[in-house]
């Protein structure tokens, strides 16, 4: 560490001269132009609207300050170890069954770390995962109403989303897998696996896997925030942890609403999360619970020709994990989920309600599981075998089979559940780390048929010809069972079908990651044949929209993620921290030419093209400006929705997606443990949607303060 250091500090005294001789005059101009360009857009929002190295995988997460010492001038430097690439490459992910540092791993994985989170203009995850270019999130209402997370060009359902590694995907729809109890404040870090990754979080993560973790409080503390702005927008959360003698105990909660940027988008949204941890003789255990409440307009969502739908969700979770010491480890877990929605074609109290509408649609899906993975440590690596019991039921007043007695508002009803055993090892030889895998998944539901059990393998190989380069390769195959709403759901001009079969894929990806004090970079390519893709599809026949499974559907796409610290490079007398960039490419075809550009709902709407780019940078001691650019090109149509007029019948016309561009801004201002920010989205008013007919906000202006108690 201490020749990093030195090479740190060398590069930085080299350019000391030069620095030194421009310093005052860019300082006062890049401010200026700075304040000048939030003071346009404010005015125009307002008028507008270790492998054993193995066993040393404890490492600690939170982001430490370095100081870094020059020999030929006393000059201090100031890095967060979040934005070094070394100690990036450290951090222990879950890409594997065998957690391994992201320096050995062999797929995609990006990691949101705590500094991003904090310096990004976001209220909530969807907006968070927006940053990100290998992200597509389809946002319906703002700051975590609801949005759809896709991976790789695949669709919402496609994604598995995981809490500390609890799978909580929703198994009517992944419209409400991110209705979780987590505040900002609660995360540690962001895990995204790109790629089919069935082995590694189960059979819904087709297309990839998002893993939320969470703090990992070890002494009592507290914090509290307090946000409000446009809109009427007003948010608070709070957390404390309190520490026992062999325990730790963390309660959360968060409340945040708004009155909407157009009519019916408004909102309240309130999150419950508790946690505790125990040391029992060696042995670890983890518990945590939390309840999710949404009610919100839901304006357009789901038929563009009905401004005046409303949901009211709730989502609650528990769920329990062990782990041994020892050469053998054993880490059982138990988990239950489950999710209410009470969806309303006509928000109540609306005028005038059509005599054909009769009543609200009523869902209930409950999940609950049990799984054991057994880890053991050899001269030959890591070996990791073991189980998993996942039972998923939905009651209904729309989706499944007729139930024999109804109960409350369900008539309907259906249960299926998924028996896998998995087995992986992981070879770790000097630069080389090679992992072989494979699930089997087995599925009530396909029992009469021929595909109710298959094996899925997966291949990583990576190989590190330096310390800072690593070259990677991975294959791998997955499953997944059509949704509730894909085999059920029919309303409106949507059809589900009863007789979907479920999906399979098989993906080849190669990459190279390299990592320096200076420069982290990684460019990736891949390839991805799926079959019996499911999609709803426009039919002309009788103009709606059918559930169905699609011909093979093949997507290619690259591409390159890179961060800069600019602090080490250039010194920390020149105002610019870190800069991070991003961009995917992805393109799709399918094996019968007329399925290539059919009027899709999801599956064909994935971006082409996705541009990111960041910047953190000082406006004067303690005030720090974070900037984020966003550029996307969506593939695809959608059918655009024209009111009646006088003279005109309503219709609707086949219209593509307009590209845009965002630019957001935080700006952090800290003294002490006290941290006042301001929040500038959207801050040219771009006119734009992510999904079909739903207008996204314009300009957003909000601020507050947060404190830590320590």
């Amino acid at each position: 560490m201490n020749a990093k250091r030195q090479t740190c500090s060398l590069r930085f005294f080299r350019s000391e001269r030069l620095r030194v001789k421009s310093y005052k005059l860019v300082n006062c101009l890049y401010k200026a132009i700075a304040l000048g360009v939030i003071s346009c857009c404010t005015l125009i929002g307002l008028r507008a609207a270790p492998v054993n190295s193995t066993e040393k995988v404890a490492i600690d997460m939170q982001a430490e300050i370095v100081d870094i010492e020059q020999q030929t001038e006393k000059v201090e430097i100031e890095l967060q170890t979040d934005t070094i690439p070394e100690q990036l490459d450290e951090i222990v992910i879950t890409a594997y069954k065998a957690s391994l540092p992201l320096k050995l791993s062999a797929k995609m994985v990006n990691i949101i770390l705590p500094k991003q989170i904090e310096r990004s203009p976001v209220k909530s995850i969807e907006d968070l995962l927006n940053y990100h270019s290998g992200v597509d999130v389809l946002q319906r209402g703002p700051h975590g109403v609801q949005a759809d997370i896709t991976l790789r060009g695949g669709s919402f359902d496609q994604t598995a989303i995981l809490l500390n590694g609890v799978n909580l995907t929703n198994p009517q729809t992944g419209h409400f897998s991110l209705d979780i109890p987590l505040n900002l404040s609660d995360i540690e870090r962001i895990e995204i696996v790109r790629g089919p990754s069935s082995l590694i979080f189960g059979v819904s993560a087709f297309s990839g896997g998002i893993n939320i973790i969470t703090k990992k409080d070890t002494q009592t503390n507290a914090f509290a925030k307090l946000e409000g702005g446009m809109h009427a927008l007003f948010s608070g959360e709070v957390r404390g942890a309190y520490k026992a003698k062999e325990s730790v105990h963390t309660l959360s909660a968060g409340y945040k609403r708004s009155d909407g940027y157009i009519a019916n988008s408004d909102y309240k949204i309130m999150n419950f999360l508790w946690q505790s941890s125990f040391n029992v003789e060696g042995s670890h255990i983890d518990i945590q619970a939390g309840v999710n409440d949404k009610k919100y307009g839901a304006n357009t969502f789901y038929a563009a020709a009905f401004p005046n739908q409303y949901d009211d969700t709730q989502g609650l979770f528990f769920s329990i994990k062990g782990e041994t010491n020892g050469k053998i480890k054993f880490i059982p877990q138990l988990y239950w989920s489950r999710h209410y929605d009470e969806f309303h074609l006509f928000r109540p109290g609306t005028p005038e309600i059509p005599s054909w509408y009769k009543t609200p649609n009523y869902h209930r899906t409950d999940v609950y599981g049990v799984n054991l993975n057994i880890q053991y440590i050899s001269r030959l690596g890591i070996t990791r075998f073991g189980g998993e019991f996942r039972n998923e039921g939905v009651l209904s007043s729309n989706l499944g089979k007729p139930m024999r007695q109804p109960r409350d508002n369900y008539t309907l009803w259906d249960n299926r559940s998924d028996l896998s055993f998995f087995a992986e090892h992981n070879f770790v030889i000097d630069k080389l780390t090679l992992s072989l895998g494979a699930l089997y998944n087995y599925n009530t539901a396909l029992a009469d048929t021929l595909k109710a059990g298959g094996f899925y393998p997966a291949v990583n190989l990576s190989y590190r010809p330096t310390n800072s380069v690593t070259l990677y390769t991975s294959w791998s195959k997955a499953t997944r069972m059509p949704t509730f709403t894909d085999l059920y759901y029919k309303a409106g001009k949507h059809r589900g079908f009863g007789g979907l079969a479920p999906e399979y894929t098989q993906s080849v990806e190669v990459g190279m990651r390299y990592s320096r004090p200076v420069v982290a970079a990684n460019l990736n390519a891949f390839y991805t044949k799926g079959d019996n893709m499911i999609d709803w599809i426009f039919n002309t026949i009788d103009s709606l929209y059918h559930a169905e499974n699609r011909s093979a559907l093949s997507t290619y796409g690259a591409s390159v993620d890179a961060s800069i610290n600019v602090s080490c490079w250039l010194g920390e007398r020149q105002p610019f921290e870190q800069l991070r960039f991003g961009y995917q490419y992805i393109s799709q075809k399918s094996d019968n030419e007329s399925q290539d550009n059919p009027l899709s709902a999801y599956v064909s709407n994935y971006l082409r093209h996705k541009f990111t780019l960041g910047v953190e940078h000082r406006i004067i001691k303690n005030l720090i400006f974070s900037w984020n650019v966003r550029y996307q090109e969506r593939a695809g149509n959608y059918l655009k929705y024209i009111p009646a007029t006088a003279t005109e019948k309503a219709k609707e016309i086949v219209t593509s997606y307009e590209p845009f561009v965002l630019l957001d801004l935080k700006a952090n201002y800290a003294i002490g443990k006290l941290d006042i920010f301001v929040n500038l989205n959207n801050m040219l008013n771009t006119t734009h949607v992510d999904f079909g007919n739903i207008p996204q906000p314009g300009f957003w202006l909000t601020g507050g303060v947060s404190y830590r108690f320590e």
